[in-house]
């Protein structure tokens, strides 16, 4: 990564928006999230949003942003999407007594990929208290709110998925509907973003595109000619994109479908999942961005001037991980 980059205000900060006005930018960090741990060989790892919290530190980004750290959310904040009795199993399930649960277990689809580890619900309510959090400082005025350790959009709404147990971000978007008519939800992770779709598929609300790797590719879903349902139809948009995807091929696609769905839905807040599973050399991703494109997705996004909030998702190559989300800072 090109420090100065990022010393210059990279793609969020201190940039002045057409009014002349610095806009005001926060971020939420919870010092802890780092120490969660999935379990030995699982890709999923906290640690990076750690790595990517010392890097904005190192190149004096913090200072010029408010930094929160978040309040958790609480089981009535969880069950305004999820079903009750899923959250309470959230809560109340370790490793040392996930073996007398395993109906539950294989109920909320708990197991290899979405383990039970240690202070596996605080992890939930941390990440996803975040995001609400992020919500509500963009609901009161804030212009761009981050949240790196959100972003999970598998989860659905009574069980867990591709690493994802609390679907953060349909929890973020159900806050920011209470001061907006319509939000947007963009996703460039290279994972099809599903469980905001199907929580959103019936209302047009909210307007959820998704860029993601097609065919057979987890989690199977995101279909082009998935389009929404009822008074939704129309509202779902999915762009799948085939392996090795470069920077001007992502961009030629990017920017005309954004800049026609800004243009006719006019939303009031947007969200943007930035996972880094999308950039070249991931672990378990297959396409061929730079850092610089896939952030210009992020720069793009903000040129509109409508409230957003920023969520990291997927990124298994932790060191790129890290530098890309800093430098969309």
């Amino acid at each position: 990564m090109d420090p100065s980059s990022a010393g210059s205000g990279g793609n969020s900060l201190p940039s002045v928006g057409p009014d002349g006005q610095k806009r005001r930018v926060c971020y939420f960090y919870d010092p802890d999230v780092g120490n969660y741990y999935y379990g030995q060989g699982h890709p999923m790892k906290p640690h990076r949003i750690r790595m990517t919290h010392s890097l904005l530190a190192r190149y004096g980004l913090l200072n010029q942003m408010q930094v929160y750290r978040p309040n958790p959310a609480r089981d009535r904040d969880l069950c305004r999407f999820h079903a009750d009795d899923y959250i309470n199993f959230l809560r109340s399930v370790t490793p040392e007594t996930q073996q007398d649960q395993i109906r539950l277990l294989k109920r909320f689809n708990v197991g290899e990929d979405c383990p039970v580890f240690d202070g596996l619900y605080s992890f939930c309510q941390t990440y996803a208290g975040a995001s609400v959090g992020g919500a509500v400082k963009l609901n009161h005025g804030h212009d761009i709110a981050i949240n790196w350790s959100g972003g999970l959009h598998h989860a659905k709404k009574c069980e867990a998925s591709g690493f994802c147990y609390v679907n953060d971000i349909v929890l973020a978007i159900l806050e920011l509907l209470k001061h907006h008519e319509r939000v947007l939800y963009v996703d460039i992770d290279i994972h099809h973003g599903d469980g905001v779709e199907e929580a959103f598929y019936t209302t047009d609300r909210v307007m959820t595109v998704s860029f993601h790797k097609f065919g057979d590719y987890f989690p199977g879903t995101g279909d082009i000619r998935d389009i929404g349902h009822s008074k939704g139809k129309y509202y779902s948009l999915n762009v799948p994109l085939d392996d090795g995807i470069d920077d001007e091929s992502y961009q030629s696609l990017f920017k005309p479908i954004m800049g026609k769905v800004m243009e006719v839905f006019r939303p009031g807040a947007v969200v943007l999942q930035c996972g880094a599973d999308s950039l070249s050399g991931d672990r378990l991703g297959c396409f061929n961005l730079s850092i610089k494109g896939h952030a210009e997705c992020v720069r793009y996004m903000r040129s509109f001037n409508v409230p957003l909030l920023l969520l990291g998702g997927g990124g298994y190559t932790i060191r790129n991980v890290a530098r890309c989300w800093c430098y969309e800072v």
